[in-house]
């Protein structure tokens, strides 16, 4: 196991590599004047070269990727082109309210979607299973930001329960995490469906009822179990897309997290905190897609990690 865990680290360097060069090159493509921008509008001639010469833009392309790449390994991750705070400063305000927002919209979605699944295949072909994976459809199909407005024009402007602008108090995450996790638990739910369906009928579960075996043993002892395999490969994949996904929610909710912070430095050409971020998920998308295969062993320990 931990030869295993090792080997994924050492794989997770040239992907980060490979990111790392494909997003400095989508940067340098983009239009604008790092310099004008770091500077300010109304900055002389000589105030904007001279934060060029600051920025380190007159040094060859390959040199300036090379001194963004040992920062970037070195926790600098250089400063705002408005602001000039230190990027990592700036981004450590927004991880916050960016990872309870997906934790909340995950959790909710989980245990939802797990419930209507498993609900589902167990009433296979009746009027609750067809009324539970039509609710599943329309989840899939709503996109979150549509679900947004429909929330903030039906739910929290008619009673005023609920703030639809920033982070005040605990109760402003409800509307953002309802929002960010549907599409989720609809997932969750189909993929759950057809995964207990799937192992339902293997061989060993009809041995184990023939043997007569209780049907609730059977159910939650051999099926569950296994069908909670390929669910939770399920289950890394949509937390790496509630990261991303959160930037649509965060937007709509004015939601001072990442995705947040993302938009608002694309709208400002703010480079260096845009690379940053997008590496950060990156990063991310690939730790938790570490950690998912880690769960294998703890869900069937006949699992081998090779």
């Amino acid at each position: 196991m931990l030869a295993y865990i090792v080997r994924r680290l050492l794989e997770m360097i040239p992907v980060l590599l490979v990111v790392s060069l494909l997003v400095f090159g989508f940067i340098k493509l983009l239009p604008g004047d790092p310099a004008r921008i770091y500077a300010g509008a109304d900055a002389s001639i000589e105030a904007v070269e001279t934060a060029r010469q600051q920025l380190g833009l007159n040094d060859p392309l390959p040199q300036q990727y090379v001194n963004w790449l040992s920062g970037l390994f070195k926790g600098d991750l250089g400063v705002t082109y408005r602001t000039q705070q230190p990027v990592i400063e700036v981004i450590s305000k927004s991880f916050m309210p960016t990872m309870w927002l997906a934790l909340a919209g995950f959790a909710w979605s989980v245990v939802l979607g797990l419930l209507i699944g498993v609900v589902s295949a167990l009433k296979r072909g009746k009027w609750q299973d067809w009324a539970l994976m039509s609710f599943a459809v329309g989840g899939i199909s709503m996109p979150p930001f549509w679900l947004g407005l429909l929330l903030i024009q039906f739910v929290a402007m008619p009673f005023g329960v609920f703030s639809v602008s920033g982070f005040n108090q605990p109760s402003d995450i409800i509307l953002p995490a309802l929002t960010l996790g549907a599409s989720v638990a609809a997932v969750m739910a189909r993929f759950t469906r057809s995964a207990f369906l799937e192992v339902a009928q293997e061989d060993y579960v009809r041995t184990a009822r023939s043997k007569g075996l209780r049907n609730r043993l059977v159910t939650w002892k051999h099926v569950m179990r296994n069908a909670l395999i390929p669910v939770i490969t399920m289950l890394g994949l949509q937390f790496g897309f509630l990261l991303g996904g959160s930037i649509v929610v965060e937007s709509v909710f004015s939601w001072p997290g990442l995705g947040w912070l993302l938009i608002e430095s694309i709208k400002t050409q703010d480079q260096p905190v845009i690379q940053a971020l997008v590496m950060l998920f990156v990063f991310e998308f690939i730790v938790i897609n570490l950690l998912v295969d880690l769960l294998y062993a703890v869900v069937n320990p006949a699992i081998r990690l090779r």
